[in-house]
């Protein structure tokens, strides 16, 4: 006889009542054995993270740039972005320092294709293990070719799969308020940037930063793929993403003056990006130039916390929907936010590099 306080605990359906299975996943060493690291691809990525920590350290006085796809769906095309990329850098590399933007995972407002490694085949099969590693391969691919990586730190799994590859992290703006994401950034091996919030809240992000300098202690997985409690010493290259908010911008000289006075008042570092994209240019790709020049007038007139710009950039411009027959898909364009086309991309960064050249050096350490 059951007495009555008890439960009984045979109840089949008491947890993961909406869950459908569980598939095994290679653990994160498994999938760095299956696409291991180089000495080059190494060298690529160390030099780059050291190269920015210098620029936000005032020891490098280059501008920083993001730039690259809003998100990576042909690696094939990713590739020959990126080779384009990387002769562009070089030719840039005195006054620009250039970080390819490569995004696998895209958070969604509401429903939509959330990504290269969430689904590789774009058909909603959501073969996670292949996308991770292929996410890796392409991720090995650019480094090889010699540009440091820029992704944003969507999912708290992945940087155990993909961090020895990344020279930069974001935490965007639908995330920079989560501790999770905060905790993680206390961890990474790269300078994070963290985007103010979607309604345009640069305390959000302050605080964000805050937090992610100091040590803490959270549940992740170790490289066996096994929960592990995680504890950190904290991330002191922590800085601020301007992006815009509720549909206005925010690159603008007083909205740059109000957040370095925001970061001072927390006694942290007056470190500032601007995201060319997003709210700043209204979601529309043709404005990325315009907001990007107005960020290099504003350092040409002596701004001092102005040290990066992101800029959304495809081969070709605009976007496009996800067609039921892929072999549709138009080569090298955005499957994901409209971006500006290649001949833009090197007109911007050609422009900012002859405008700056003779500027930036004379910067205050």
């Amino acid at each position: 006889m059951t007495h009555p306080d008890k439960t009984n605990i045979n109840t089949p359906d008491i947890e993961n009542v909406n869950v459908l299975d569980f598939d095994a996943m290679p653990s994160p060493e498994d999938i760095h054995a299956s696409v291991p690291l180089t000495e080059n691809a190494a060298r690529t990525v160390m030099q780059g993270r050291e190269a920015l920590r210098n620029v936000l350290d005032r020891k490098d006085h280059r501008l920083f740039v993001v730039v690259g796809p809003c998100s990576i769906h042909d690696p094939v095309a990713g590739l020959d972005y990126a080779r384009r990329l990387k002769k562009l850098a070089d030719e840039v590399s005195d006054t620009l320092l250039v970080v390819m933007r490569v995004y696998f995972e895209k958070p969604r407002t509401t429903t939509g294709w959330k990504g290269y490694i969430n689904d590789p085949d774009m058909d909603d099969s959501f073969h996670v293990d292949e996308g991770m590693k292929k996410a890796r391969q392409f991720l090995l691919d650019v480094a090889e070719i010699g540009l440091p990586a820029g992704t944003e730190a969507l999912d708290p799994i992945s940087p155990q799969f993909l961090g020895d590859l990344i020279a930069w992290t974001a935490i965007g703006a639908r995330t920079t308020e989560s501790q999770t994401h905060r905790e993680i950034s206390s961890g990474l091996s790269t300078p994070v940037g963290f985007k103010n919030g979607t309604n345009g809240d640069i305390g959000i992000a302050v605080n964000a930063i805050l937090s992610a300098s100091r040590p803490h202690s959270f549940l992740g997985i170790n490289g066996q793929g096994r929960t592990a409690i995680v504890r950190t010493r904290g991330n002191r290259y922590g800085h601020l993403v301007l992006r815009g908010g509720d549909g206005r911008p925010n690159y603008d000289t007083v909205s740059v003056q109000m957040a370095e006075q925001a970061l001072m008042t927390a006694k942290l570092p007056p470190n500032i990006v601007v995201d060319c994209s997003h709210a700043n240019s209204y979601k529309k790709p043709e404005l990325q130039p315009l907001v990007m020049a107005d960020v290099v007038n504003q350092l040409r007139f002596g701004n001092q916390s102005l040290l990066g710009v992101m800029i959304e950039s495809n081969l070709v411009a605009g976007n496009q929907p996800i067609p039921e027959k892929l072999s549709q898909l138009k080569y090298g364009c955005s499957v994901t936010d409209a971006c500006v086309d290649w001949e833009t991309t090197e007109k911007m960064l050609r422009d900012a590099a002859g405008f700056l050249r003779d500027v930036l050096p004379k910067r205050k350490p």
